[in-house]
């Protein structure tokens, strides 16, 4: 049967999010105790590279727990045919792709209702 259905295109994960109280602390952390480059795309800071994945910290965005809790976004070719091809399969789509900044960015959820993001690039 999946055969039949469009790919989904993706490719690999691109972002995790954390939630942060105090952004200015975190970036100290990750930036000087931990060492961590500085992740940009563009010329805006937007996060910590870890190897090819982008540590991205979200003030005001959710409440900072113990228990994981990260936003991980899946890079794809094209997120829009993405979405298409996640519907084709009866996957609930939480968030309708949209472009934010330089790329599409779009939500679904898994099997226990766990939401993941995927993005693409919109010159793509």
């Amino acid at each position: 049967m999946l055969d039949t259905l469009p790919p989904l295109g993706l490719q690999r994960v691109k972002v995790i999010a954390l939630a942060v109280t105090d952004l200015h602390r975190a970036n100290q952390f990750y930036g000087q105790q931990l060492g961590l480059p500085p992740a940009f795309e563009g010329e805006e800071p937007v996060g910590w590279w870890l190897d090819s994945v982008i540590l991205m910290l979200k003030p005001d965005w959710a409440v900072p727990t113990h228990r994981p809790n990260p936003r991980v976004t899946l890079a794809t070719e094209h997120a829009p045919a993405t979405q298409d091809a996640l519907r084709a399969r009866g996957i609930v789509i939480a968030d309708e792709v949209q472009p934010y900044g330089a790329f599409y960015v779009g939500s679904f959820l898994d099997s226990e209702g766990n939401k993941l993001w995927f993005c693409s690039p919109v010159a793509a």
